[in-house]
């Protein structure tokens, strides 16, 4: 693992983002900067705030016809736009991991959870070969199972996604990320298609994995709450720029009128009251605030 001088995972600084559009461009992310450590970042905001087009522009994954700019864009001292494809290969699933909303939708349906499991630790692990590395890559897949937590992990191994809950499929995903040992994992949304005790039980197991590994967390979600007890730092987000940026214990303390109004609009048990808060949506606030 290489380490930059100024002990940075990530660097970003005036990353933009336009997506065309049939009159020129759309600008989802609008010039933000920030940086992390090996820790556990929360990017937060609600839909449509560029959270997660952050999240797949430092793995450059979004669609060709993105534009994407930015006077620095770097992954542990590596310059993410200049990079070869086969450089991003080899960070893609390799030295950054990425947990997505909902397994239905990452999972192969036609291939059995063993074989998606060796197949991604197949392609960052080469030591073995022929039936020997097939061999070593399934004991492999059924270790990372049994990390995750999976109740019998040898049946679970040779099930199909269809076969397994929602919660069973998040950590197969997880599994599958962790494979190649990341350096850093974005996990985007990863609770929100799963019910409340679910959710409690995946982030616990996110946040003892990555502490066991001594891996970076960038927590992309729209769940404050969450993010404070979650997370180390938080990176507020709207309308594609940064509005705050600040530890996570001092949430409850944010001074941006864009932050505030979030978590002025949560609801509560405790406190009575005729109708919640709605945030202003227009470009002069923005422009006022920003």
């Amino acid at each position: 693992m290489s380490g930059m001088n100024n002990g940075n995972l990530v660097e970003i600084r005036d990353l933009r983002v336009d997506f065309p559009n049939p009159s020129g461009f759309t600008q989802a992310v609008r010039g933000i900067s920030f940086s992390m450590g090996r820790e556990k970042l929360g990017i937060v905001g609600e839909s449509g705030s560029g959270k997660s087009v952050t999240g797949r522009a430092l793995m450059r994954l979004l669609p060709q016809a993105a534009r994407v700019r930015a006077e620095a864009l770097r992954f542990d001292g590596i310059d993410v736009l200049g990079a070869s494809e086969r450089q991003m290969r080899t960070l893609r699933g390799g030295r950054i991991g990425l947990i997505m909303q909902d397994p239905k939708y990452s999972l192969n349906p036609v291939m059995t959870v063993g074989r998606q499991i060796s197949e991604a630790w197949l392609a960052h692990n080469r030591s073995g070969s022929g039936g020997g590395g097939k061999r070593e890559a399934r004991d492999a897949a059924l270790t990372l199972l049994e990390q995750v937590r999976i109740r019998d992990p040898k049946r679970v191994l040779g099930s199909y996604p269809h076969e397994v809950s929602g919660g069973m499929g998040q950590r197969v995903m997880i599994a599958m990320m962790l494979a190649p040992n990341p350096d850093l994992l974005i996990a985007d949304e990863p609770t929100s298609a799963l019910d409340a005790s679910v959710q409690a039980e995946i982030l616990k197991l996110i946040e003892d994995l990555v502490s066991a590994r001594g891996m970076g967390l960038m927590l992309i979600s729209h769940d404050l709450p969450l993010v404070a007890r979650f997370c180390d730092r938080v990176v507020v987000m709207y309308a594609g720029q940064v509005m705050e940026e600040l530890p996570a214990r001092d949430l409850h303390r944010a001074q941006h009128a864009y932050t505030r109004g979030l978590l002025d609009c949560m609801p509560s048990l405790s406190k009575k009251r005729a109708r919640l808060p709605t945030l202003t949506r227009d470009a002069a606030w923005l422009e006022r605030h920003a």
